[in-house]
């Protein structure tokens, strides 16, 4: 921008909209509260309700706009913002040139969580999405994110007087949305067809900037369509199974068309839950029409640079298409384009491929289309090994090929002002030459630790002030609109800046347990109603329309606070959506989450009270069981899953909140400081903001999962896919040759001396048939409770003499142990093959 546009004269009216316009079109202005005070000076009452920039300059007034931008206090910000931007490049945390060179990385998801001047998203999984391509984008990493434009997003809510959650659908106008037509060189839009025997599915692009990431997102509302497919895209988790089957269609296979239009190649494809698991065979199909390859080729090739992450916390979570369904919309596709029969396109979302009545299960889908599958948490991870063991027949539940990336926050998104102020005044102190947490986010220990124990209770002050304020002028807007109200000086007794405040938002569905904390009622009322150390609870939450027992629960709530006379106590928040959440999360001083354990796959609403300050007390499931320690917060809970466990959880929530919460939180030195709640927020700060960050969990994708799947990639698809058309090879002759294998003797000697002192020397003939000991590991198997099963490979001696196919393996292993516990097995082995997400083979020693 010019110095003369920054003056503000008329005559650079049209200037000065354009830089502004280009502002508001990056959402890196929604993770930095600069740009916040830059928009809120033009209309501050239209700001706060839609926090959408773009709309802001639609709606005011030229006149409004010259005066504002004619302000010394508009010009001096808007000049350091546009600063900012051009040395941004210097300011944010970096990855090394080697990571860039794996790009492009395609991410595919069906939701994202980015601004709620963007609302095409949910919940936890968009929240996951909208962070990591935020951090992407801090990190410079070459990430390219696809997901769908919806025209009514997910339902906003209202409750009325009598506690029921009602359900509205407000249209997602595009050209109020920050984001832009994706257009070709000589202005055309960018559009992807999806072709069907009896009608064609137009989809129209759109980008959105984040940074220096790119989000496509592909809408159905083309006006070329029929109006039925044009309402496709209308819901967010609406519909019925048909038109989640065409969402995802479009997603998948939409998605990975409209990345080769615009000429873009991914190496790795990341797939962000099911929902997107189709890319996996079009990115295969298009490999086949590259290469002149078939598909078994193909997908060797592709599936190299494809990773699956899971979110799903319960088998009946996943998505299942009925096979009817499946034909009459893609039976064509499969026999057509990937020229297989519809019989193998359905096995590759089955257990028991011979099983006609059996469902396509997406996530089966996604796990036999890639190289990597992860839950995302440690306790996730478990859950998910044992979920899909049932498609690694025979495989020890330890060894089900799922790993795990712990999530992480965007933590500039979800911090205050006010903690930002504190993190770099503790940077400024330091005079160290590290970028301010408002720019990159970083976090660093001993810059809070130059923070004294008076500026951080400030700083829960200030921001629980701002929590109430925000749940009095909210709960006033909700009252007006169901056609009630209430005196002023009502409202302003509601909640008290100065009382413990408990958080609690999440989706109302059961397993989250969402009423845990009305299982006594009378005695959560005298928890909040103590006149010594009193208690006040913030939550909100919706409930899935089709949801009764989340809708009920939610009545259950309004009900309780009406007969207990709690309305100064707590408050439910309607409409749970992104901007309450960042006001939740920063206000609270102890955040609260129930769900049945170990059904929270990761969470992430407690994470974003670190960076804040505030406490979890919380179930030891999900992200907490990584973090908890009697330093940093409060845990409830135990390692039973069972239904059982909901009395025991509640006792110990009472417990915890009457016998430690709020004696630590009360208890005041001379000075007026809680000291030991302090120190449990420095300890958490200190300790748990770096190690949830996005940042963090970005990093272990990157070498975890994107630098082996580039590289995976890169050797099956060279020199016209030769290892990819080996690995086809090799897996058929495994196929062919497995049942002819045996495992016909065994033998064990004990040696009183050798290096590993007492030892067994075990040896065993295997009959390979048709396939050589290069073609296999031999190996001796133990369990090994409470970590990773022991597994020695065995040495080939000689082929036994005078029998075909034959050999002798030999293997020592510690004495330690009784004989009996070792059993030899054999698994498929190849230098380019990951057994055995590509191969489940595995044979026992009976």
């Amino acid at each position: 921008m010019t110095k003369k546009a920054l003056g503000g004269a008329a005559s650079d009216y049209e200037e000065t909209i354009a830089v502004l316009r280009d502002l508001a079109l990056d959402l890196a202005w929604s993770w930095n509260h600069s740009v916040h005070l830059l928009w809120k000076q033009i209309d501050p009452e239209l700001w706060d309700r839609t926090r959408n920039p773009l709309l802001v300059l639609q709606t005011v007034s030229r006149d409004r706009l010259l005066q504002v931008a004619n302000t010394r206090k508009f010009k001096e910000c808007l000049r350091n913002l546009l600063v900012q931007r051009q040395t941004e490049d210097l300011l944010h945390p970096r990855v090394d040139e080697s990571s860039r060179a794996i790009g492009p990385i395609a991410y595919f998801s069906m939701e994202y969580m980015l601004t709620e001047a963007l609302p095409i998203y949910s919940g936890g999984l968009g929240n996951v999405a909208g962070d990591q391509l935020k951090a992407a984008s801090d990190l410079d990493l070459p990430v390219t994110g696809v997901g769908l434009l919806f025209q009514e997003g997910y339902f906003r809510q209202e409750i009325d007087a009598n506690g029921e959650q009602q359900a509205f659908y407000p249209f997602n106008n595009p050209g109020e949305l920050p984001i832009t037509p994706v257009r070709t060189e000589d202005g055309e839009w960018v559009r992807v067809k999806i072709t069907r025997p009896d009608f064609t599915i137009w989809l129209r692009a759109w980008q959105a900037k984040v940074g220096t990431v790119t989000l496509y997102l592909l809408d159905t509302n083309d006006p070329a369509n029929d109006p039925v497919v044009r309402l496709v895209g209308s819901e967010l988790y609406g519909g019925g199974l048909q038109l989640r089957l065409r969402q995802e269609i479009i997603l998948g296979i939409g998605g990975w068309r409209l990345l080769r239009e615009l000429g873009i190649q991914p190496l790795v494809c990341h797939l962000n839950e099911g929902h997107a698991a189709f890319a996996v065979l079009e990115r295969a199909r298009c490999f086949m029409e590259d290469n002149s390859q078939d598909f078994i080729t193909a997908l060797n090739a592709t599936r190299a640079g494809n990773v699956f992450t899971t979110h799903t916390p319960v088998e009946a979570g996943f998505d299942r298409f009925p096979p009817e369904l499946m034909e009459s919309h893609l039976k064509h596709y499969a026999e057509e384009l990937l020229q297989i029969s519809f019989k193998e396109f359905l096995a590759l979302g089955r257990k028991n491929p011979n099983d006609n009545n059996e469902p396509f299960n997406m996530a089966y889908l996604a796990i036999r289309g890639s190289a990597a599958v992860n839950g995302v948490s440690r306790v996730h991870g478990e859950v998910s090994r044992r979920i899909f063991q049932d498609i690694f027949p025979r495989w020890p539940q330890a060894e089900v090929p799922v790993g795990h990336v712990t999530n992480g926050i965007h933590v500039p998104t979800w911090a205050s002002a006010e903690a930002v102020a504190l993190w770099n005044q503790g940077l400024e102190l330091g005079k160290h030459d590290i970028t301010p947490v408002s720019l990159s986010g970083f976090i660093s220990g001993d810059a809070l630790a130059r923070i004294t124990d008076a500026q951080l209770w400030d700083l829960r002050c200030k921001q629980r002030t701002k929590l109430v304020a925000l749940a009095r002028k909210r709960l006033a807007a909700q009252r007006v609109a169901i056609g009630a109200t209430a005196p002023a000086d009502r409202l302003n007794s509601i909640l008290d800046p100065d009382v413990l405040t408990l958080g609690f938002a999440r989706r109302f569905a059961e397993y989250k347990r969402p009423a845990l904390l009305l299982r006594d009622p009378e005695r959560f009322a005298r928890i909040l109603r103590d006149p010594v150390c009193p208690a006040q609870l913030v939550l909100a939450g919706k409930a899935h329309p089709a949801d009764g027992y989340g809708k009920s629960a939610v009545r259950q709530w309004h009900d309780y606070i009406q007969r207990y006379g709690l309305e100064d106590r707590v408050v439910f928040l309607a409409d749970y959506d992104m901007h309450l959440t960042q006001t939740l999360v920063r206000g609270a001083d102890v955040w609260i989450n129930t769900p049945r354990r170990p059904w929270e796959a990761s969470g992430t609403s407690g994470m974003k009270t670190l960076v804040n300050g505030g406490l979890n007390l919380s179930e030891l499931d999900g992200w907490w069981a990584e973090a908890y320690s009697q330093e940093v917060g409060w845990g409830i809970g135990d390692t039973a899953n069972d239904w059982d466990q909901d009395p025991r959880d509640a006792e110990q929530l009472y417990r915890l909140l009457e016998q430690e919460v709020k004696p630590a939180f009360y208890n005041r030195d001379s000075s007026g400081i809680p000291a030991a709640w302090v120190a449990r927020m420095r300890a958490s700060m200190i300790t748990l903001t770096p190690m949830f960050s996005a940042y963090r969990t970005v990093g272990e994708y990157l070498e975890q999962y994107y630098k082996p799947a580039a590289l995976g990639y890169q050797r099956r698809a060279a020199n016209g896919a030769c290892v990819a058309k080996q690995v086809a090879a090799w897996l058929r002759r495994i196929e062919e040759a497995w049942s002819s294998l045996a495992i016909v003797s065994r033998r064990s000697v004990l040696h009183d001396e050798s290096s590993l002192g007492r030892s067994w020397e075990i040896t065993a003939q295997v009959h390979l048939g048709a396939l050589t000991p290069n073609d296999v590991l031999v190996e001796l198997f133990a369990e090994n409770p409470g970590a990773a099963p022991l597994r020695q490979r065995m040495s080939l001696e000689t082929p036994t003499e005078g029998s075909n196919g034959s050999y002798s393996f030999k293997g020592n292993v510690s004495a330690a142990r009784s004989e009996s516990d070792y059993t030899v097995r054999v698994v498929p082995y190849h230098a380019e093959i990951h057994v055995p997400l590509e191969t489940n083979r595995i044979l026992w020693e009976k």
